[in-house]
């Protein structure tokens, strides 16, 4: 039986609907919108001795069971087919005298101005609005205009609807510049597998008389369990606030049916402030095979933890949801702009969201497990957050590693998953038992108090280079010309990047005769390092504020050949780019001349290249080798940043084994008795993987 239209057009046509209603007969026809799940709504804006216009009925049992359920029983119905019409008249005269159904056309009522409290519409303007053709829009600005005419100051026009964005916008436009208040509401779902996967909307627009000049438009947004509405400012908006929940619909539809073979990712926002509280990625393993207790689970990432390999990349993930056990994993990360109350509040908060991402076939009442690293949610503290002109919003914050280690970080606001530096932090050394008394203070019991547990240390571990491309780059210090071992050695070192500090700080520290200059643009950052990160300056250590562009090519015009070893560890603040590391102008085939110029003839360049683009990498890795006769090259596993070891002259040749031999006589000479160092740091490992381009 053809029941559907041949095309748009027909939704409006009266014929059509007959033709419709006469082939379909007494069963009710619901688009969308059952009425249990629009009771409570409907509830909420209908008073008993309401006067209630249903524009469009059909053969919708909406009115029917509004009425049998004591909502309110001064119903009007109206429909644009006659036959369909007499269908309701018959089936509603003896049971519901009150209620009453009328053969009319909604853009052309018969009914006074202001005779209505409260006009409801199931679907109809979604059929009317089917295009935005001219002709269209004339005949929806006529129906909007009617309504408004026969609905009472006050009363509410109630717009059952699948939101298309053309559709909600035009209400929200129409009605706002009227001065009326436009809320929109999404329906909660049944979970009826037979229903629309997309979700339903209420437009509840409450009319107020329209004053020249008066407050600006009001509109909110009230998502699903949501009680309290959220303001909007924009129609714009409050129509993407809507296309966001249909994406969710229909990603929760996608995975409750089909196994996820790309990672899904999402962010699960604060509904005081539309802030993201969580983002969550779920991920399935088919490897897995599949049993009744590991069909499902969710995955906690401590706070501060988010950025590690393991958590903070897709490859990670896939691992630790394969190393879990799981067909589906959902990880959440914590939002360093929010409070939470400990795994069990959580718990708690996400339960019933993220059942929305359950995999097809779990059972409805599978006790799904929540899994975390230790069983707690990590510490982390914002000790400082700032805005510089230059790098624009970031942080400063302590977090609980692992174990019982705790590390500072300064995060970019603008990358916030990428670890702009970090430093260890080393538990404070205890004060001399007369410590007190020096300072001219009475000793006291109480400062005998232990930290709290949560208390991040604060002393800087200067051992510690978090980085891999920071290790690479120290270990880059062999190819210099000396085979003898270099931390007596005089070296006169250039760093173009300050950050928090920790590369320079390491070759000051452990490099007793290097004199270091460090070139940063963004004076924020120097007083970011010296102040958080344990940063000084002395006479072997000299920070420029400058542009890095501008500073070498002053140097290679008035002192060149100076430099035993020159480091560029500059992030691009244009994320148009794919290289984000360094900035293009400092890959330049003129400036690298300067750099060169600039470096005695033995000395090396080491550069921290990350480049997403692979032509735009290649360019520079053919530049660089028309300026450097002997290029290096060192990947960061399971990272984009690639070190170039860079010298100008091809004689520096150092074959594997040298290079291996330098590192570890190099090493051994940085390990003295008594000083820290980290085990984890292998220069020999750091250079095993180096060829020569």
């Amino acid at each position: 039986m053809e029941l559907l239209p041949r095309g748009p057009a027909e939704f409006g046509s009266a014929p059509y609907w007959d033709r419709f209603f006469r082939q379909r007969g007494q069963r009710p026809f619901e688009w969308y919108g059952a009425f249990p799940e629009l009771c409570p709504l409907l509830r909420k804006y209908l008073r008993p001795r309401d006067k209630v216009l249903v524009v469009g009925c059909g053969n919708s049992e909406l009115s029917e069971q509004m009425y049998d359920v004591g909502m309110c029983e001064d119903i009007v119905n109206i429909d644009i087919s006659d036959a369909v019409i007499r269908q309701m008249q018959e089936r509603s005269r003896s049971k519901r005298p009150k209620m009453s159904y009328l053969h009319m056309d909604m853009l052309q009522m018969d009914f006074p101005d202001s005779h209505f409290q409260v006009v409801l519409d199931k679907g109809t303007l979604d059929a009317v609005l089917t295009d935005e053709e001219e002709a269209t829009l004339a005949k929806v600005d006529k129906m909007f205009a009617e309504i408004s005419r026969v609905l009472q100051v006050g009363g509410r026009y109630l717009c059952v609807s699948l939101a298309q964005a053309h559709v909600l916008k035009k209400a929200v436009e129409y009605f706002s510049q009227e001065g009326w208040v436009v809320r929109v509401h999404q329906v909660t779902s049944s979970g009826d597998e037979q229903q629309f996967v997309l979700p339903v909307f209420v437009y509840v627009m409450t009319k107020f008389r329209k004053i020249p000049g008066s407050a600006p438009q009001i509109l909110e947004m009230c998502a699903e369990e949501q009680e309290k509405p959220m303001r909007v400012e924009s129609a714009e908006r409050l129509v993407a606030a809507v296309k966001d929940r249909q994406h969710y619909a229909l990603l929760c539809s996608h995975l409750s049916k089909f196994p996820c073979g790309e990672e899904v990712s999402l962010d699960l926002c604060d509904k005081e402030n539309g802030r993201p509280r969580y983002t969550l990625h779920v991920v399935d393993s088919p490897s897995v095979k599949p049993s009744r207790d590991n069909r499902f689970a969710i995955f906690i990432i401590p706070q501060g933890r988010e950025t590690e390999w393991l958590f903070g990349t897709e490859e990670g993930r896939r691992q630790l949801a394969a190393s879990a056990g799981f067909r589906r994993l959902v990880t959440a990360a914590l939002h360093r702009e929010q409070l939470y109350e400990g795994m069990a509040g959580i718990q708690a908060e996400l339960s019933g969201k993220v059942m929305e991402l359950a995999p097809p076939g779990l059972p409805a009442r599978q006790q799904v497990p929540f899994l975390s690293v230790g069983g707690d949610i990590g510490v982390r503290t914002v000790q400082h957050r700032d805005t510089s002109p230059l790098s624009g919003e970031y942080v400063v914050e302590d977090v609980k590693g692992d174990s019982t280690c705790y590390f500072r970080r300064l995060i970019f606001l603008r990358n916030r998953n990428v670890v702009q530096s970090e430093a260890r932090l080393l538990a404070p050394l205890p004060l001399p038992a007369d410590a007190s008394c020096r300072s001219g203070q009475k000793k006291r019991r109480k400062d005998k108090k232990k930290p709290s547990p949560t208390e991040s240390p604060t002393a800087i571990d200067k051992s510690y280079l978090c980085c891999e491309h920071h290790k690479a780059m120290v270990a880059g210090l062999c190819l210099l010309g000396s085979p003898s071992p270099l931390p007596g050695t005089p070296l006169v070192v250039l760093v173009v990047g300050l950050g928090g500090g920790s590369l320079p700080l390491f070759i000051h520290s452990y490099f007793s005769q290097a004199r270091v200059a460090v070139v940063e643009i963004d004076p924020s950052m120097l007083e970011v390092a010296t102040r958080w990160f344990g940063f000084s300056q002395d006479d072997r250590m000299q920070v420029h504020v400058s542009d890095g562009l501008d500073y070498v090519a002053k140097l290679a015009a008035e002192a060149p050949a100076q430099y035993d070893a020159i480091m560029f560890d500059v992030d691009s603040k244009d994320l148009t780019v794919g290289m984000s590391c360094p900035p293009p102008a400092f890959v330049e085939k003129p400036f690298l001349q300067k750099v060169k110029t600039i470096l005695k003839p033995e000395g090396v360049f080491v550069l921290n290249l990350v480049c997403r683009d692979t032509r735009l990498k290649e360019s520079v890795l053919a530049t660089l080798r028309e300026v450097f006769p002997l290029l290096y090259t060192r990947r960061i596993e399971g990272e984009v940043n690639e070190i170039l070891f860079c010298q100008p002259s091809p004689e520096g040749r150092r074959d594997p084994t040298e290079l291996r031999a330098r590192a570890q006589a190099l090493e051994g000479a940085l390990r003295q008795p008594g000083r820290p160092w980290d085990s984890s740091y292998v220069l020999a490992d750091m250079l095993q993987a180096v060829r020569i381009l």
